[in-house]
């Protein structure tokens, strides 16, 4: 085997350079490999740290301060203390190692330490991943340093070619661990590659070992497609590949599902469109999971309507709230994860006309959903609006629900707002309850309105006293100029909403 080494300038952190540094200084060789190098020769910031070396666990642990060692395959966390990126926390130092026979299509019934690196490259999964890294001399530059690059399967030709290929023959690279089948299709949506036809080939001709596969291990590898920049891809990918139906088989159903006049697409690239636009909006993984989801159930509620002369799909979106709550689930996702995206698909449906709703429907939706989701929720919608074909993200309706939104959820103007109440201006003052003391309160809250900086403990019961001697007619005239200044207030921040949205 030729090996392909050459020297180049990278960035790596002290934290991680710091490990190599300890392992070679003890004696022992030590390469950065796998994704961080990708990452590194593509110009992309790693999303975790992976070193690999001769040292055995025995020797890394007591090199190091603080470990864990929770495997049976050698990988040994090296925790770094006091950093706050999250990639930096924890570096997985791993050993040489080859690898026996995947008898459960997961993981190697056995491993054995080796100390040559060429065991440890030829034992992983694409070429792209089966580069090293040997980090030599600091440049006094920042964390740039000189490295040495170890490529025996040409991995860098592929990086430029933008290629998936496996090590070696597919075959055998996913007989071994089947979850490369999926892995083959993030790395796509990640970076946009296309995967090589004989790897394409395989990977369809092994897809049904993904059953063996623990669900973890596939939720961990879907999430990483869904919140790539191209999960539309990646979706299709699976799809054409023969993956999704171990995956998510309620989605083939949707393919080639027609709609009614209102969508330009079928069910299927809907969802897809749906979807790629919360990813172009960089939205969070629930709302990316409804917009994959929130249709989920059409195929089954669909039915023709005569009158309408077009189908209809009544009752989708509470079967579709419960038929996402069983896929999220079989995917292991969390239990919050689960319950947000399935009140996103149960309400997505909300959408209605804006010159008929009441600001009291539009306050029982805020309280269907919750006030932390109702603005996920618009969000869901507007992208479900652009999965249909339509050119606008925000038509007037919208802009106006979310005016109306805004109004519903706005913090009344209110005697409440003030640093004082009803049961301490009885107690100062020493009168009985009556209308005497509602007065009191509203003439207050008229100054603290026009001057916020009196609303303070030590005023309001200084100008309590004061306002208590004064006769009951003149203080009913100073409480309703409190309460019209009240409205005149709550005006005011509606037309400001309004005018936020360029509505009426």
């Amino acid at each position: 085997m030729k090996e392909n080494f050459e020297t180049k300038l990278f960035a790596v952190p002290d934290e991680v350079s710091g490990i190599t540094k300890t392992l070679k200084k003890a004696g022992f060789e030590a390469y950065l490999v796998g994704g961080c190098v990708r990452d590194l020769l593509l110009e992309r910031k790693p999303k975790d740290w992976d070193i690999t070396t001769n040292a055995k666990p025995e020797d890394i642990i007591r090199l190091f301060k603080e470990t864990f060692y929770e495997n049976d395959y050698g990988t040994v966390g090296v925790v770094n203390e006091n950093v706050s990126d999250e990639t930096l926390k924890v570096v997985e130092v791993t050993p040489y190692r080859l690898e026996s026979e995947y008898s459960d299509k997961r993981r190697p019934d056995s491993v054995i330490f080796s100390e040559k690196i060429e065991d440890d490259l030829k034992r992983r999964d694409f070429t792209i991943n089966s580069i090293a890294l040997d980090i030599e001399n600091h440049l006094g530059a920042g964390s740039i340093y000189k490295g040495h690059i170890i490529d025996p399967y040409k991995g860098q030709d592929d990086l430029a070619k933008k290629i998936i290929r496996t090590v070696g023959d597919p075959h055998d690279r996913f007989s071994e661990d089947a979850l490369r089948l999926l892995r083959a299709v993030r790395i796509s949506s990640e970076l946009g590659f296309t995967i090589n036809i004989d790897t394409e080939k395989a990977i369809k001709i092994h897809a049904p070992l993904l059953q063996k596969i623990a669900k973890e291990r596939i939720k961990d590898e879907f999430v990483r497609v869904i919140m790539s920049d191209s999960p539309m891809d990646g979706l299709i990918l699976c799809r054409k590949l023969g993956l999704l139906q171990y995956i998510i088989p309620e989605l083939e159903k949707s393919v080639s599902v027609e709609q009614n006049k209102a969508h330009s697409y079928d069910v299927w690239e809907h969802l897809l469109r749906t979807i790629q636009h919360s990813a172009k909006k960089k939205y969070p993984l629930e709302i990316r999971l409804a917009a994959l989801l929130h249709d989920i159930s059409k195929p089954e509620t669909r039915r023709w309507g005569k009158e309408q002369s077009q189908y209809t799909f009544y009752g989708h979106e509470v079967v579709g709230a419960r038929v996402a709550t069983k896929i999220l689930s079989d995917l292991k996702l969390p239990k919050k994860i689960i319950d947000k995206v399935s009140t996103l698909v149960r309400w997505h449906m909300f959408f209605s006309d804006t010159e008929q709703i009441t600001l009291s429907a539009v306050r029982r939706m805020i309280a269907n959903v919750g006030k932390d989701n109702i603005w996920d929720l618009i969000n869901l919608r507007i992208c479900d609006r652009m999965g249909t074909g339509r050119p606008k993200e925000s038509p007037y309706r919208l802009r106006k629900y979310k005016s109306m939104i805004e109004e519903a959820m706005m913090d009344p103007v209110s005697v409440g707002m003030i640093k004082i109440d009803g049961n301490r201006i009885i107690k100062i003052t020493s009168t009985a309850p009556s209308p005497k003391i509602g007065y009191i309160l509203h003439s207050l809250l008229d100054e603290v309105l026009e001057n916020p900086k009196l609303n303070t403990e030590e005023y309001l019961e200084k100008r309590t006293l004061e306002l208590a001697k004064l006769p009951e007619s003149e203080l009913k005239i100073l409480g309703e100029k409190g309460k019209d200044k009240k409205e005149e207030e709550e005006e005011k921040k509606i037309e400001e909403i309004r005018k936020k949205h360029w509505v009426k």
